[in-house]
Order: structure tokens, then C-alpha cells, then sequence
């Protein structure tokens, strides 16, 4: 009998739990959705900045409610300044940075720094060099003599060169065989005027012991290097530690800074829109990397843009076209309420996911869009996308359409500087381009500044006239793609018959 009136009034109990649930359920449905509460303020972190004698500048960022430390030694050259035929030479100097020292082999720096608890890596972009760490606070010293030995004493053993050769390589031609990596490949070159920072089969193979070592000793100089601290310390017990670390670094008496800017300031490559009065067409050429037999088909549309983030050009205020860009790819391309994501994948099921992004450069930057879809459907896609660039350009942007992609912007940074390494994140992208650190504090006013008149005017002088991409089994697709681009010039290379490095994009006969 006692356990009938147990069951009873748990039975009880969860009914009545069911009518309260129901009774919210339904509240909720009359009501609507409630209305988003206040933007939570952002807490911009303050940036200290020291310079040791050797030129070696320290940035120290103290966040003490967690006793994690990232530290990132930022070196600022990477794949843009090697030679294309040692294309992937500068990532591979910096990969191999932790693969063996005078001191101790690739395999003792892994184990020193998994029994600490932490970790490292070490490589390089187009535009830097890299080594990053994180560890707990108080594994922080016996680290940061890890980081310093990889940074100051590597030896570039063959063995491993010819290790991490043989996995690039293996990388790079399984990436070759799929849509969306062979499009990003081949429009590095055909494109955007660039090699692939990853580099080739054939740069890679012809990369030396003796071009790693040079490397390393025209790019790793104190004067270009920035040592980032974030987390649990203070700037004081940083510079003492970075003072003791790295003193030894020896600036040399040339000033290799000099050339890079002379580079950099050399006329861009990439081809300039046009300046007169007619408007270019969205999309003026296609090619066409036929892929037999590929699952998917990847389309993108690329399209180089002659705005850059060197910091000469922040002091005239010009750092605006960075914003502007940044909230015209959120609207376009950056997540999931995307115009692009909207129309390819919510409405259309076409694939899953379509994007689009930036990737900065001193003096330009390189746009473009990405998506993946069945081979069939690849020209339908990129007729959506044509479209949605142009509507860029001579369509409406509402508020309540760009509000929302701004709050997604300054959300998302406010939550990025909320951890140490995407505090150093975003100061190395910021000392990378030589912009002062100061300018994390104006990242949310220069989102929440830009209008949508902004977005339209850069969109129609910077985004007209790209060419599209697609990478897939061409003979599934060819007849649909001439009925939506009749007027539209393709050229068509087989995979098997790519070679970036030739002018037309295929290997001499």
C-alpha cells in the first residue's frame, strides 16, 4: 500500500510538471520570442609594450582569473617573402623550429612540453612566422626556456627536414585530388598573382637544408619579432623573463626590415578595377580544373581587392576599408544567417554550408567565396553567388538584416579577447601589419560605424569583376553551366594536367 501511494504522488509530480511545461509552452508561443537583452559590454584587455636593447618588442596582456599563460614569439615574415620555386620554404623553416635543437632532439621538446602539461607549435602564413605556447602559470619558466631553445638554437637535422618534407608532400597531393583544397591552390595563381604558401610537389622536393638555414637567418631578427604575453602575469615578470630568455638574440647591423617595405610598397600584381564610368560585369571569367569522377564539385568566386592593412595606412584613416569589409562578409559570407548560406543551403539544400572571407595582405586583400556541391548543381551555385555579389553592390541592405551581422561581429570578438590565446590572436594580427595594439579598443566602433551605403559603394568598386572557380567532373555539368553563362569566356584544364607555374595553368608538353 505504501509504495501505491509512492508511485501516486510521483505520478503527481510529474504531471504536474507536464501542465506548468505546457502552460510556459504556450505563453511562449503567444508571446514570440523575447526580446534580445543589452549587448554585454567588452572588456578590452590593456596592452603593455616594452622593447628590450636588441629590438625585440614585449607585449604583455594580464588576465589573472585563470592560471593558463599563452605566449606566442611573432616573427614578421613569412611565405611572401620566399622565391615561388621554394614555395612552402618559410613554413617549413618554422615548422622545423621544433623538431630539434642544439640541446635537444624533436623528441625530447614534445615530451619536455607534454610533461609541463602544455603545448607548442610552431609554422608560418603568407604573412608571419610563428611559435605559440600555452602552459599553466607556474610551468610557465621551465617553458619558456622550451620556447626560447626552438626559437634561438634550432639545428635543422636532414632526418626531420626529410620527414616533414615527405608529410607535405603526402598532404599536398591528397588535397590536389579533393574539389575544395585543388580550388584554393590553383587560385592562388590564377587569381590573387600569389604562390601557394603551402608551396608545390616541385618547390617542396627542391627545398635544401641550406635554403632552411639561410631562411632562418634573413627572417628570425629580434628588430621584426614581437614576444606576446597573455594570461596570469605581469608585465613585470614578463620582460624579466623575456630579458633572460632572450638577450642573447643578436639584432644583425643590416636592416632587413627595409626591404620588406620596399616589397611591399612595390605595385600590387593583381589586375585594378576599372575607373570609368561603365560598371564591370560581376564575373568575367570561368575556369573550369575538371575533376573526373570527384563527389562534389567545388565553386568559388575569387577576385583580388587593392585594399591592404599595412599601418601607414591606419594613420590616414583608411583602416575604415578594413571594417567595411569585415561587415560586408558577415552580411555576404561569415556564418550561418549569411546571405550566401541563406540562398545555397537553408532555401535550396544545395550544399552544406557556403561562405566567403578576406584574407589580408599589407597592400591588398584576397576575396572570395566558397561552397561545395553535387557536380550537377555547381552552375546554379555559382549563378547564386554571381547574384548575391551583385546585389551587393546595386541592392538594399536593411537594419534589421545588418544590425544582427554586426552584433555577430562584435559578439564574437568580445568573445574571442575573453581567452589568452585569442587575446594573442588578435595582437598578432594587429603587430603583424605594424598597427598599434591600441586598435583592439576601436574594433567595436568601427563595425558599429559602417552603414550600409559603405557596404554597397565598396562592393561596387572593389568586387565587380572576379572570376569563378569550379573544380569537379566537368562533363556532368558543362551544358547547364553555357545555358547560364552564355556570354561568359571558360577555359578548361584537366587535373591531370595542372601546373600553376606555367602561364595557362597546364604542364608542358
Amino acid at each position: 500500500m505504501r509504495e501505491l501511494l509512492k508511485k501516486a504522488s510521483v505520478n503527481k509530480f510529474i504531471a504536474a510538471t507536464v501542465i506548468t511545461f505546457a502552460a510556459a509552452f504556450c505563453t511562449f508561443a503567444q508571446d514570440g520570442l523575447p526580446e534580445p537583452g543589452p549587448a554585454k559590454p567588452i572588456a578590452i584587455p590593456a596592452v603593455k609594450e616594452t622593447k628590450l636593447k636588441n629590438g625585440l618588442t614585449v607585449a604583455v596582456v594580464e588576465k589573472r582569473n585563470v592560471p593558463i599563460v599563452t605566449v606566442q614569439l611573432l616573427v614578421k615574415t613569412g611565405s611572401f617573402f620566399e622565391d615561388a620555386d621554394k614555395a612552402g620554404l618559410a613554413d617549413m623553416t618554422a615548422s622545423m623550429l621544433t623538431k630539434g635543437t642544439k640541446t635537444r632532439s624533436a623528441t625530447q621538446i614534445a615530451e619536455e612540453m607534454e610533461f609541463l602539461g602544455g603545448s607548442i607549435n610552431s609554422g608560418a602564413s603568407w604573412n608571419h612566422s610563428s611559435i605559440t605556447m600555452s602552459i599553466t602559470s607556474d610551468k610557465l619558466n621551465q617553458a619558456m626556456a622550451i620556447l626560447a631553445d626552438v626559437a634561438l638554437n634550432p639545428t635543422f637535422p636532414q632526418s626531420e627536414i626529410d620527414l616533414l618534407r615527405s608529410q607535405a608532400i603526402d598532404g599536398l597531393s591528397y588535397n590536389l585530388t579533393q574539389p575544395g583544397p585543388l580550388s584554393n591552390y590553383v587560385a592562388s595563381a590564377y587569381a590573387f598573382s600569389e604562390h601557394p604558401a603551402g608551396g608545390t610537389v616541385a618547390s617542396l622536393s627542391a627545398i635544401t637544408q641550406k635554403d632552411i638555414q639561410e631562411f632562418y637567418k634573413d627572417a628570425f631578427l629580434p628588430g621584426d619579432a614581437v614576444l606576446i604575453f597573455a594570461g596570469d602575469i605581469t608585465p613585470a615578470a614578463a620582460n624579466t623573463l623575456a630579458t633572460r630568455m632572450f638577450k642573447n638574440w643578436k639584432q644583425p647591423k643590416f636592416e632587413r626590415k627595409e626591404i620588406i617595405v620596399t616589397m611591399m610598397e612595390a605595385p600590387p600584381e593583381t589586375p585594378e578595377v576599372s575607373s570609368s564610368p561603365a560598371v564591370p560585369p560581376v564575373v568575367t571569367e570561368i575556369l573550369i580544373v575538371d575533376l573526373p569522377d570527384s563527389g562534389q564539385a567545388s565553386v568559388s568566386y575569387v577576385q583580388p581587392v587593392n585594399k591592404g592593412r599595412a599601418a601607414d595606412r591606419v594613420e590616414e584613416g583608411a583602416n575604415a576599408d578594413y571594417y567595411v569589409a569585415s561587415t560586408l562578409n558577415s552580411v555576404l559570407g561569415g556564418g550561418y544567417s549569411s546571405r550566401l548560406n541563406q540562398e545555397i543551403r537553408i532555401k535550396r539544400g544545395l550544399s552544406y554550408g557556403a561562405g566567403s572571407g578576406f584574407a589580408w595582405r599589407w597592400d591588398k586583400t584576397n576575396f572570395s567565396t566558397r561552397t561545395q556541391t553535387k557536380n550537377e548543381s555547381a552552375p546554379e551555385v555559382a549563378e547564386i553567388v554571381v547574384k548575391e555579389v551583385q546585389r551587393l553592390a546595386d541592392g538594399e541592405i536593411t537594419a534589421s538584416e545588418l544590425d544582427p551581422r554586426k552584433a555577430v561581429l562584435t559578439g564574437g570578438f568580445g568573445q574571442t579577447i575573453e581567452t589568452t590565446a585569442g587575446i594573442v590572436g588578435a595582437l598578432s594580427e594587429l603587430y603583424t601589419f605594424g598597427i598599434a595594439a591600441s586598435e583592439l579598443n576601436a574594433y567595436s566602433n568601427g563595425i558599429n560605424r559602417v552603414s550600409a551605403q559603405q557596404i554597397k559603394v565598396f562592393a561596387k568598386a572593389n568586387l565587380l569583376g572576379g572570376k569563378i572557380i569550379i573544380v569537379g567532373d566537368h562533363a556532368k555539368f558543362k551544358d547547364d553551366l553555357a545555358k547560364r553563362f552564355p556570354s561568359v569566356p571558360v577555359e578548361v584544364v584537366k587535373a591531370t594536367e595542372l601546373d600553376i607555374t606555367e602561364p595557362d595553368l597546364k604542364k608542358k608538353q
